[in-house]
Parts: C-alpha cells; structure tokens; sequence
C-alpha cells in the first residue's frame, strides 16, 4: 500500500507541474491567438472582438495571472480548452475526439504489436544463442530501426501501392466517397488505408524490441536460479517463459509504458507522409498555424497519457517482482 500511495503521489505532483509548465510557456512567447486570428483578418477587427477571441481561446488577458491560472485549471480537469484556432470555431475537445481515435487504432495496435513480437523474437533469439533467429533478425531489424520513418513511408508507397496499381491506397484514413459507419465495407477500407503506415511503424520499432529483450536473455540465462530450475529437471519452455522470460522481460517495461504514452502523441512524420487523419498530423497543422489552445490540449493529453502508462507499468513491475514493493 505505500508502494501505491507513493506512485500515485509522484504522478499528482508530477501532473501538477507539467500543467503549470503548460499555463505559463504560451503566455511567455509573443503573441497569442486571438492576434493570430487578427493577422488572418489583416487587422479589420476591432478591439472589443479581440477581447471576445481572446475569452474564446482561454486567454483572458484582462484578469490577474493568478485568476487566469485558477481558471485554466478548472477548464482543463474539466476538458475545456477553449477555441480551436486552425479549425475555428470549433471547440478544441471536439476536435480532439474527431483524430484520437485514428491515433489509437493505428499508432496504439502497432505499438503493442511491434512490443509483442519484438519480445517473442528477442526471447527466442536470446535463449537460442548464436541460432537462426539470434543470427538473422535481430540484425536485419535493428539496422531498419535506423531508417527514418518517412523513407520507409515512401519506399512501401512505392512498392507496395504505386507497384501494384493502387492496391494498398496511400492517402488518408478511408476513401471519402464511401458512408462512414460500423459496415463491412467502410471498416476493411479503413483496415486497408492503414497497412501502410502501420507497417512503417512497425519496421521501425520493431528492432529496439528485439535487441533488448535478447541482450536481457542473454543477461538473465547466467543467474543462478536458471541452473537450479535445469538442476531440477523442469521442461525448456517452462523456464524460457516463467524464469528467463518473465525476469528478462522487467526493464522493458517501462519502455514500453513510455512507447504507449507516446501513442497519443502519434507518429507524426507517418500521419504526414500518408496524409493520415490523426492527432500528430493535427499536432503539426497546430505548431503551423500557431494553435495556442490546441498545442496546449495536446500536451496535457501527451503527458497524462504517458504518466498514466508509467504508473501502470511500476504496478506490473510491482506484481511481476515482489523486490520492488519490499525495498522501499
């Protein structure tokens, strides 16, 4: 129980801060968005609409920095961010709920399954030394690692779309002439606009998966609870999985927890490459267009997103090895 208390009051006074960092950091630069919004009028607004923008967008100017900050706090626990300035007038949190579920299913379901078969190859690799697997893909994936996401992008655009006459659509998140619903038509055109950037991610991510769970293998294979669990006769595959694999598999959790908090965030040189519907496309479209009010939601999504993966991640770290709740 105190292990718990005392992870759960780092994640509050971590969030604390990281909001505060967020509240003050716009406020710092110069301008704001309702100047922005003036510039795109080429000034023919007079000064009581831009107070009324400036309300709009959260930036109040005209209260105390201390009742601004209140106030800030207030809308974002309850998930007001204010107006959108790159999709004006529409508000921040409905264009959020509009690209965070095409984040989530792309970025989120090849996230885990890059961990998971990188963990699975990366296991194998390390309890078969110097076999097949361990000579083959942990090097051919750690050198795709390497690559960055765009290149890969355009080679599978290539390859797989341009080469074989459009078969794989290289542009968007679904064909916009369809009926966007829950049919069997319009769920295997998204499933079909997705491979592409789902198998960029995946070749890249891959590799770091592989490397470290074989190193940890490789590491765990010496201890000697490994040679007491062959000295007592227990089957290979009972003491790859429950000893060495469930052992090796610890230090990555936490870079796992960290690879899903960053899902929110999504992969942005992918969602640009394929022109893909999802918030780190919207992330880019907000730094270009100097959207205050969405860059700030944003980065409270990101950091309670990865806060929330890391508490997580100590608790199954916790519960996997019982050395951690004891040494405090």
């Amino acid at each position: 129980m105190r292990f718990i208390l005392r992870r759960l009051g780092f994640f509050v006074i971590t969030l604390w801060v990281a909001l505060t960092v967020n509240f003050f950091v716009p406020r710092l630069m110069p301008g704001n968005p309702a100047e922005a919004m003036m510039a795109r009028f080429r000034g023919r607004i007079n000064p009581d609409a831009l107070k009324a923008l400036e309300v709009a967008f959260g930036l109040n100017t005209q209260k105390p920095l201390f009742v601004q900050y209140l106030d800030y706090l207030g809308n974002t626990l309850t998930g007001h961010f204010g107006i959108s300035l790159t999709f004006f007038p529409q508000p921040v949190s409905t264009v959020l709920a509009q690209a965070l579920p095409w984040t989530l299913g792309l970025v989120g379901i090849t996230t885990v399954l890059a961990f998971v078969l990188g963990t699975g190859i990366g296991l194998i690799g390390g309890w078969r030394r110097n076999g097949i697997v361990d000579s083959v893909l942990p090097p051919v994936f750690v050198i795709t690692s390497a690559l960055p996401y765009f290149w890969v992008g355009l080679v599978l655009i290539m390859v797989l779309s341009l080469g074989t006459n459009g078969a794989l659509p290289n542009d968007g998140g679904y064909d916009p002439t369809l009926n966007p619903g829950f049919n069997a038509v319009f769920i295997w055109d998204v499933v079909k606009h997705a491979i592409l950037p789902a198998l960029s991610i995946l070749i890249i991510s891959i590799g770091g998966w592989i490397l470290t769970m074989r190193n940890n293998v490789v590491t765990t294979l010496a201890e000697d609870y490994i040679r007491m669990a062959r000295a007592k006769g227990i089957p290979n595959h009972r003491i790859m999985i429950n000893y060495a694999g469930r052992n090796a598999i610890l230090p990555n959790l936490s870079g796992f927890a960290m690879s899903l908090g960053f899902v929110v965030s999504g992969s942005i040189l992918v969602e640009f490459t394929f022109n893909y519907p999802g918030v780190g496309y919207m992330l880019l479209s907000a730094v270009n267009n100097q959207d205050y009010p969405l860059m700030q939601a944003l980065f409270v999504l990101i950091t309670v997103a990865v806060l929330v993966a890391v508490l997580i991640s100590d608790f199954l770290t916790a519960w996997l090895d019982p050395r951690v709740r004891t040494a405090g």
